[in-house]
């Protein structure tokens, strides 16, 4: 491991590193913290409520709204045709066209034909939510029910419905990834094994759903509240809906009771409200139920694979074909994430042939938008089966496998086709968390189990996440910005561009700017999500916050202490290098003197340009950070990196499954994860045991389920399983610090962790409880009853 580049001055007193509690903990654990519905708004706020198609495709022939506009209360009743004629078009989140692929024009309401059952055909706005909601069903609408396909495959057949009107055929986008010859390397691999795999469609069912508030002000500006990651790109595609400027709309991005990619900006509801707000005249609130919340979709990917490998477990080379169901597109980016899933592949792995191909297909289901992992997760499930495919193949064991093929230490950075892989000591955290997890003790422990009878499994899993995506060309973008200044008291107040999804990153950057200035964490005020405050950014997505967000800040408390440390020179009558920070004084290292920050301050700000001798009287900067390793034109080999930092983390989980009913338990979970320089060791263990949870659950009980009409079954969280406190083990977790050499304060996302690796590891366990049987379950989620249906078929095959 290296040292930490550029540790703050500050650094043996630092907070940096420590783990101190979350600023606004108090408020949120006693019921005080303010989310959306919580915000009292002046005057009367009325509410919206959408009428949504229940037919997956169709032709809207008349829509009769006047019984709606005569109840009482109802203040306005819209249409698709006309939000359209009022508004342009909503601009994506990222446009599949900025890589090739087909798209189309998207309104706040379906204007004449319905993609997906559950796409919003109509609005009310009334005076109370009951009165909108009742409203709806005096809305008559004549539908012509069209033909519609639901499975990504069948989509691709030459005589299948087209989702959108004029397209060849239902591909979106097809995205090659490939490095060396993966052809050549298979034909001439000694052993070669094919197979499939399928990850289901599921979310992230974030506590809180989504909302919005959206007001007018007689001069014509808009004002939204709203449960949102990315409120200057939602300030600026409301601006071009409306055709006004971006200073005419000001976003205030509210408490966020989780965020997972859920809440980022396009949707359609987002221009929707501010145009009910503007034919009501009035302020409107709409906030998603459960129900509306379950229609986003994310993931449902069929993997089919090809590996060859030698006899002592080396993969030579791979070759997967991708299919990922994105649903009727939308707006939003979630498609974005099939890009990823390809973008990933061979993760760890030091595989010089593959050849990838992503096949991004529409379909009459709801669109997607993100969701924690954004597509790591299902090339992660593919990978790390494959290499459990190939230890089974070799009577080997799969540690020994990855130990072979994990990418060493000392060829970092290591860069494929699409990745600048920037740090990281892989054979270091697989033997850290097979030591950790007692693994040979387990297997000893599972030889005499499955003697009894018992299906015992263990399983690992290891994952790479590419963390801080920038993507030019869009409002995702890599870099971001923060203001910091200093008061008469020595406190400091920050406004950055980057949100907090609920997770606290407002502390750790607080923490990062207290260690700079030397002051303490509670005397800095982290502003974020207020468009008319804070400077532009791009919000909170891809682990982004403190890499970019907290390093963007540093640089502009490095500003203000060096005007400080210039000023008080001047005053001990001192060197400024003599000069540093802590315990809120600027001390004379080499005389012992201290000062007051607050003196110090108070000579700038009254005798600033006068008689301090210093070039800036100005306590206040603003400083934009770009990460280095971001590499968005092609070297003299074509390649290209979008993401700067790669975290990565290794699990191993033991799993138990019933013989009789299918049910898998898991018995224990142990995980170790590395993302650079630890700012709040406690906070990166709650995100690291948190998308550990969110992986559990989407390998054993999530699923967003479709009938046969099209239209989505699982509508509530009693249909809709995820996973409680007594479905899970106490999870082991540690952590490793292998800081990028590229990163301030070599700093990696920790937001994503866990979900990829938690997938392929109880993957994996199960699979191996599976092995005496000589069965294999490849479609996920591992249910009972799919586990249920592989053992079934067990006992009845000849």
């Amino acid at each position: 491991m290296t040292l930490t580049p550029e540790a703050p001055a500050t650094a043996a007193g630092s907070p940096v590193g420590r783990s101190v509690r979350r600023k606004d903990g108090d408020l949120i654990l006693t019921g005080h913290g303010a989310y959306l519905d919580d915000i009292e708004f002046p005057g009367s706020v009325l509410h919206a409520a959408l009428l949504r198609s229940p037919h997956p495709a169709a032709r809207i022939l008349r829509m009769d709204t006047s019984a709606a506009q005569a109840r009482p209360g109802v203040r306005v009743v819209l249409t698709g045709a006309e939000a359209a004629a009022a508004t342009q078009p909503i601009p994506h989140f990222y446009n599949p066209a900025m890589v090739g692929g087909r798209s189309t024009d998207f309104h706040p309401l379906a204007v004449d034909t319905v993609h997906y059952a559950g796409e919003p055909v109509a609005a009310v706005v009334a005076e109370s939510l009951h009165e909108a909601q009742a409203a709806l069903r005096d809305i008559v609408v004549d539908y012509e029910t069209l033909p519609f396909v639901l499975d990504a495959e069948q989509a691709l057949a030459p005589e299948a419905p087209r989702v959108f009107e004029g397209w060849e055929d239902n591909a979106v986008a097809r995205l090659p990834f490939m490095e060396g010859d993966a052809t050549a390397a298979l034909a001439g691999a000694p052993h070669t094994l094919t197979g499939e795999i399928s990850i289901q469609r599921y979310q992230t069912t974030p506590m809180e759903t989504r909302g919005y508030v959206a007001a007018w002000s007689p001069d014509g500006r808009l004002t939204m509240h709203a449960s949102t990651q990315n409120p200057h790109p939602l300030r600026s595609h409301l601006a071009q809906v409306f055709g006004i400027g971006e200073h005419q709309v000001r976003v205030v991005a509210t408490r966020l009771g989780g965020g997972f990619g859920h809440k980022f900006h396009s949707y359609p509801e987002e221009a929707l409200v501010a145009l009910l707000a503007r034919r009501a005249g009035a302020p409107v609130k709409w906030l998603e139920s459960r129900e509306e919340s379950l229609l986003v979709g994310a993931r449902e990917y069929l993997h089919r694979f090809e590996v060859g490998f030698d006899a002592e477990g080396t993969i030579l080379a791979l070759q997967d074909r991708i299919l990922a169901n994105v649903g009727a597109l939308g707006s939003s980016g979630g498609w974005a994430q099939a890009f990823v899933a390809g973008l990933t592949v061979p993760g760890p792995y030091k595989i010089t042939h593959y050849d990838v191909e992503v096949a991004v297909v529409a379909t009459h289901k709801a669109p997607w938008n993100g969701a924690r992992g954004f597509g790591k997760e299902s090339a992660t499930l593919m990978m790390e089966r494959v290499v459990d495919l190939v230890a089974q193949r070799l009577r080997m064991d799969p540690a020994e496998v990855r130990r072979r093929n994990l990418i060493p230490a000392d060829a970092m950075p290591y860069w494929t086709a699409m990745k600048h892989i920037d740090s990281g000591e892989y054979h270091a955290v697989l033997e850290e968390v097979l030591e950790a997890a007692d693994y040979e003790g387990q297997r000893a422990e599972q030889t005499t189990a499955r003697a009894h009878g018992r299906l015992l499994g263990i399983g690992i899993g290891f994952e790479l996440a590419p963390e801080g995506a920038d993507l030019a060309g869009s409002l995702v973008r890599g870099h971001d910005t923060a203001t910091v200044r200093i008061d008469r008291t020595g406190g400091a107040t920050v406004l950055t561009g980057v949100t907090s999804p609920g997770s606290g990153n407002e502390t750790g950057i607080a923490q990062m700017v207290a260690a700079e200035l030397g002051i303490g964490v509670d005397d800095v005020r982290v502003v974020q999500g207020d468009t008319d405050l804070c400077p532009y950014g791009y919000g909170n997505f891809s682990s982004r916050s403190l890499t970019v967000g907290g390093a963007a800040a540093v640089l502009a408390a490095r500003d203000v202490r060096a005007t400080l440390a210039q000023a008080g020179a001047h005053l001990l009558k001192t060197r400024v290098e003599d000069c540093s920070f802590a315990d809120g004084h600027l001390i004379d290292t080499a005389s012992g003197q201290r000062l007051p920050l607050p003196e110090v301050v108070n000579a700038v700000m009254t005798l600033g340009g006068v008689g301090l001798g210093i070039d800036e009287s100005q306590l206040e900067s603003t400083r934009t950070y770009s990460p280095e390793n971001v590499h968005l034109v092609p070297d003299e080999a074509g390649r290209v990196s979008v993401y700067p930092s790669y975290a990565y983390s290794a699990h191993v989980a033991t799993v138990e499954v019933d013989r009789e009913t299918g049910k898998v338990t898991v018995l224990s979970y142990t995980g170790v994860h590395d993302c650079g320089t630890v700012i709040n060791p406690m906070f990166v263990r709650g995100q690291f045991l948190g998308a550990i949870a969110m992986g559990i659950g989407g390998a054993l009980w999530e699923e967003s389920v479709y009938g046969a009409d099209g239209r989505l079954r699982s509508d509530s969280l009693k249909r809709y399983l995820v996973p409680r406190a007594p479905d899970l083990p106490w999870i082991e977790t540690r952590s490793r610090e292998t800081p990028s050499p590229f990163a301030l304060l070599g700093v990696k996302g920790g937001g994503e962790s866990g979900v990829s690796g938690a997938i392929g590891a109880i993957a994996n366990a199960v699979n191996d409880a599976l092995l005496p049987l000589g069965v294999h379950v490849h479609e996920m989620p591992l249910s009972a009853p799919r586990v249920l249906r592989a053992l079934t078929d067990q006992r009845i095959r000849p």
